[in-house]
């Protein structure tokens, strides 16, 4: 999966990093490498489902995609 960020230098002399696809998905770093990799974690997290969102019984079943 291919992900659109915008990255910006911010106020503080930090780098803030932002997905606009995903509502609130904002993170920083003091370089711009870091901000990435920031970013990329909270995406992973902002995606991931809670355990109790994924609950199998008899008539659901749990699949994972690929994008």
């Amino acid at each position: 999966m291919k992900i659109q960020v915008e990255i910006m230098p911010g106020e503080d002399g930090h780098y803030v990093a932002r997905c606009p696809s995903l509502k609130s998905c904002w993170s920083q770093g003091r370089t711009r490498e870091e901000a990435l990799a920031n970013i990329q974690e909270a995406i992973e997290l902002y995606l991931e489902p809670s355990p109790s969102e994924m609950n199998q019984d008899g008539m659901r079943e749990v699949v994972e995609l690929s994008l």
